[in-house]
């Protein structure tokens, strides 16, 4: 096997309660005043009480940038830039789910690189490393926290641009559960198959590596395991804590070894439709596990394993089916909405499916599905998901 670098954040505190040391470990980085990127939301929520208690405690002033409302776009990066410049900010404390996060990251490398954040669309073109950033994630599904990704949208193109480096990582993430207990049902599905399609895809990805492989496959065990009680009961401190460390693991997975075809799909119905990106995964990861299971059915029926299912006595290819199912199963379970159900309309799918599929394979996430789709292959899948 050739020589692969494995990235995580240098610091990593994970538990119930953890996000209380956030004002500690602040002053380790020797910041002095913080810029929060978060939400409204959660500030109505007082999810961000403890924090800023803690924060306050340490003797650390901060300034709050709450405009993060949708999925990261460019015009989120450039207030937050602005707020921080403005206020004399020296790091970013991201506390929310994806969006905020991300958003929190690009601020972050734009702090101390030219230009604008669509210069770095793509493959490690960050040349300097960012503003110091510590990520508290409120959900158990992105893993932003502790991936080398970013990614934000162009509204003015309709254009959904992934950054990547590892400049990007944030210097220490605090993954508190119990900030978790306050996502409704919807949320907590959304965010648990998307951390799921993180895993799974991390250990079908044609760039899978063994240090991945773990994270991986306990994250799988652990969502699947788990992620029907976080739904059913949100108050389930046991499920929310293992959906949470599930998350956790599926990112380290996939931001070492990358995506594939779902989130290449994924991204364009974003874009085009404005569908959340938790689930949109969760559309598409039933019809692409289908699809793609007979390129390495040895790691499907690996899947099945580590999803419960039994597969004594069957062959790899039907312990590869097995693993479809129970992916299709638990997405029903959890109530997942259909594509039709979440706004998309038929007419512009069919009228846009061929540039969305174009869309999607210069992602260059496709490339590291185990199966290779064509572009007739994608547009047929993307009608498939709508028909579900």
């Amino acid at each position: 096997m050739s020589a692969r670098a494995f990235y995580i954040p240098p610091v990593l505190i994970f538990g119930s309660g953890s996000s209380e040391q956030v004002g500690e470990e602040s002053r380790k980085l020797g910041a002095k005043k913080g810029l929060i990127v978060t939400d409204e939301v959660l500030i109505k929520l007082g999810v961000l009480d403890s924090i800023k208690r803690a924060l306050t405690q340490a003797q650390i002033q901060f300034v709050i940038y709450s405009g993060v409302f949708t999925e990261p776009t460019l015009e989120f990066v450039e207030a937050g830039l602005k707020t921080y410049k403005e206020n004399g900010c020296d790091f970013l404390l991201a506390v929310g789910g994806g969006s905020a996060i991300d958003t929190a990251k690009a601020i972050a490398i734009m702090v101390t690189n030219p230009g604008s954040i669509g210069d770095y669309r793509g493959l490690n073109k960050v040349t300097e490393k960012g503003a110091p950033f510590i990520a508290i994630p409120t959900t158990a599904g992105t893993g932003s926290e502790v991936t080398q990704f970013t990614i934000i949208t162009d509204t003015k193109r309709d254009v959904k641009m992934l950054i990547a480096s590892p400049f990007l990582i944030p210097q220490e993430a605090i993954v508190d559960p119990l900030l978790t207990l306050s996502m409704p049902r919807g949320l907590t599905a959304a965010t648990g198959i998307d951390a799921l399609t993180h895993a799974v895809e991390a250990y079908v990805s044609v760039k899978a590596q063994p240090m991945s492989d773990i994270f991986a496959l306990s994250a799988i065990e652990l969502i699947s395991g788990d992620l029907r009680q976080a739904w059913s009961n949100g108050n389930n401190r046991e499920a929310r804590e293992k959906t949470m460390l599930g998350a956790l693991q599926a990112g380290i997975a996939f931001s070492n070894s990358s995506v594939a075809l779902v989130h290449g799909m994924s991204r364009p119905i974003g874009a085009y439709f404005h569908v959340p990106h938790g689930v949109s995964n969760a559309a598409l990861l039933g019809v692409v596990t289908e699809f793609s299971l007979i390129g390495n059915p040895a790691r499907y029926a690996r899947i099945a394993e580590a999803m419960g299912e039994n597969v004594v006595g069957l062959t790899i290819l039907e312990a590869a089916d097995l693993a479809a199912e129970s992916i299709i199963r638990l997405i029903e379970d959890i109530e997942i909405p259909s594509l039709p159900e979440l706004g998309v309309d038929k007419e512009k799918l069919d009228k846009l499916a061929s540039k969305m599929a174009e869309d999607a394979i210069a992602s260059g996430s496709p490339g590291n599905n185990p199966r290779q789709a064509t572009k007739e292959e994608i547009i047929e899948l993307y009608k498939l998901a709508y028909s579900q």
